[in-house]
Order: C-alpha cells, then structure tokens, then sequence
C-alpha cells in the first residue's frame, strides 16, 4: 500500500509537469480495498477487471511498475504499448483483463470472463471493481442477475469512495447500504469499512472461497474514501477542505499501520523503514 501511494503521488508530480497527458484518476485512499482483495486471491490464476482508477490494480497482480509507469508516459515499452494510457492497462498474461473508461463497463467483461471460467472447468474466479457511481448502471444489474442465474464464479466489488465523479452518494442512490442491492438477485451483499485491510481481507476471502467453490457470485461494497479529487487538477467545489481532513484521518494506510502496532507486530521504527523503503522503490 505504502508503494502504491507513492507511485500514485509520483504519477501526479509528473502529470503537473505535462510529462503525463489526457485525465487522470488516483487511486489515493482507497488501497485497503485493493490489498484486501488481493489477500485472497490465487495471483498466479484468477482474473481482475478494473475501472479506471488502475495504474496499481496491475502493480498488486505483478506487473512491472515501469511498465505500467511507460504506458502512462506513453511509450511503446509500457504494458499496452503505449496505446491504453491512463484509463486502459491491461496485461491479460498476468490475468490483468483490463480497465474500462466506460462506468460499470467492466461488469460485462467480468461476467465473460467468469462464463469462460465455466467452460474450462477452471477453479479460476473473476474479481471486478467499480465505484460507487456504477451501482446505478444498467450493465451492472444485467451482468449480476445473470451470474446469478448462471451461478458464475465471480465478485463485484463496488468501491464506495462517496462520490461519483463530483455527485456524493447520497444525492444519486436510495440505499444507504449499497450492498442492499445484492438482495434482489439473490446473491450475498457485504458492507464493510473500505480503509480496514482485515475486514476487506476477510470478506473478499469469504466471497472468494464460495465462488470458488461453486457457490456463484457475491457483491462486497468496501465504503472508503477518496482523498484527491475526481482527476488530477479537479477544483473539488462539490466538497468541502474540513470533510477531507476528516477523512484524512481514516487513511487506510495509517489505519493498518495503527494495527499493526496494537498487535505487536511493529513500532515505530518498522513503519519507518517501510516507508523509507517504499519511497526508494
């Protein structure tokens, strides 16, 4: 997490210096999710869909940093070539299956991907991001009622990070549990604190192991934060400075690091060299 960070803020000096061009989305605050859901998957074999909040989704699968660091750069050593930029890495040979400019457009790739796992009689799942705007999409509602009814081995997961583009949560979706929604499918639906690794960890274990067990889908809706704005340059009218600041103080990293300490399992120092060493990477 703490690498991801650091590359993610790297990525913004380096776009402020137009080195790095078109939009782009950081992933800042929203790590738990990522390292969590990671926690329980096979790296070596299952699939991830992401949406467009992506440069460390293919980092956490094992793809080369500067290959994904290129791609943004726009060269032809990047992952794709050159020719997916910011919204588009994909690197389907580290099961990397891509991410999507499209909101919740990635929820149909996945539901593929999970359809071809079926076929193959694989014990492969497929783990698919999108953010709290895309629990409104119609695609999305297609592709969960139809795992559902195919029983396919996948897990959406929904990024609540409270806003979708600059519209808050509250102002677009009914529910204040978004994980209500599996309800209606009848799949089961988890609402967890996003910026809480072990919880994150547990639950995606939990949905990881039914779907891998023939136990079809499950939706999990980690609710975190998103520390920057919408893009890199975003003026963040729609928010206020002392709403951030709060939620600064739930920063997912400092949130593991605290635990971390309680259990015994670090001090001071060991934070500090981790960061040190993170920043040197």
């Amino acid at each position: 997490m703490l690498f991801w960070r650091k590359f993610e803020d790297k990525l913004a000096a380096v776009y402020i210096q137009q080195k790095v061009r078109g939009f782009l989305h950081l992933y800042n605050g929203q790590e738990a999710v990522l390292a969590g859901s990671l926690h329980a998957m096979d790296l070596e074999k299952d699939r991830m869909i992401t949406a467009y909040r992506n440069h460390v989704q293919p980092i956490g699968l094992g793809v080369d940093p500067k290959r994904v660091m290129a791609e943004l750069y726009g060269k032809v050593t990047g992952v794709c070539r050159g020719r997916g930029g910011s919204m588009h890495v994909a690197d389907f040979s580290k099961g990397v299956l891509g991410a999507n400019g499209i909101v919740a457009a990635g929820t149909v790739i996945a539901t593929g991907a999970a359809m071809s796992i079926r076929h193959r009689n694989s014990d492969q799942v497929a783990v698919c991001f999108f953010g709290d705007g895309g629990i409104n999409k119609g695609t999305l509602h297609e592709s969960m009622n139809f795992c559902a009814t195919k029983n396919l081995p996948v897990i959406f997961v929904c990024e609540n990070n409270q806003y979708a583009q600059f519209t808050p949560r509250t102002r677009t979706t009914s529910v204040d549990d978004l994980s209500q929604r599996a309800i209606g499918y009848g799949i089961p639906g988890t609402g967890i604190n996003g910026n809480d690794l072990p919880a994150v960890a547990s639950a995606a274990d939990e949905a990881v192991t039914r779907a891998r067990g023939g136990g079809g889908p499950s939706l999990i809706v980690p609710d975190t934060y998103r520390i920057g704005g919408h893009y890199v340059g975003d003026a963040q009218v729609y928010r206020t400075r002392s709403e951030v600041e709060e939620q600064l103080q739930r920063d997912p990293i400092l949130h593991f690091e605290a635990e971390l300490r309680a259990a015994g399992f670090a001090d001071d120092a060991l934070v500090d060299a981790e960061r040190t060493a993170a920043q040197a990477l």
